[in-house]
């Protein structure tokens, strides 16, 4: 199969919807994302528009993100007894990477791939710094 980059929404939107089906399957990271978000089509609409923003900061968007992945993670840690690990972000980040791999490559596919290392990283972090 010939892989292209990612350049539209609808690129971003089949990487989101792909990447979370995987996420919803799995054992660990299931959990999670099926307890709190009740509205799927909705939450990727929303990440779609996250990724979106993130990927293609240059240009003329129809949507734009406006909101804070870090307050959301932070209380979704805090629901689950701040139990989210280093491990719950190696597995999404890991995901994340193989789903790209499956689907795209290209100059945006590797941006993505780093975007997501370093949001990680600082998930995790403020994650932990929150917990006081």
């Amino acid at each position: 199969m010939n892989k292209k980059d990612i350049k539209t929404r609808d690129d971003v939107f089949l990487l989101v919807s792909s990447f979370y089906k995987k996420v919803r399957k799995d054992e660990v990271l299931g959990p999670f994302f099926n307890d709190v978000i009740k509205d799927w089509d909705a939450h990727l609409d929303k990440l779609t528009t996250f990724w979106e923003t993130s990927l293609f900061m240059t240009r003329k968007l129809e949507h734009k993100y406006h909101g804070d992945p870090l307050e959301a993670h932070v209380k979704v840690d805090r629901e689950n007894n701040n139990s989210i690990t280093e491990l719950h972000f190696g597995l999404w980040l890991n995901l994340w990477l193989q789903t790209i791999d499956e689907l795209f490559e290209g100059d945006y596919a590797e941006n993505a791939k780093r975007r997501a290392r370093k949001m990680g990283s600082f998930l995790y972090l403020k994650i932990f710094e929150a917990r006081g």
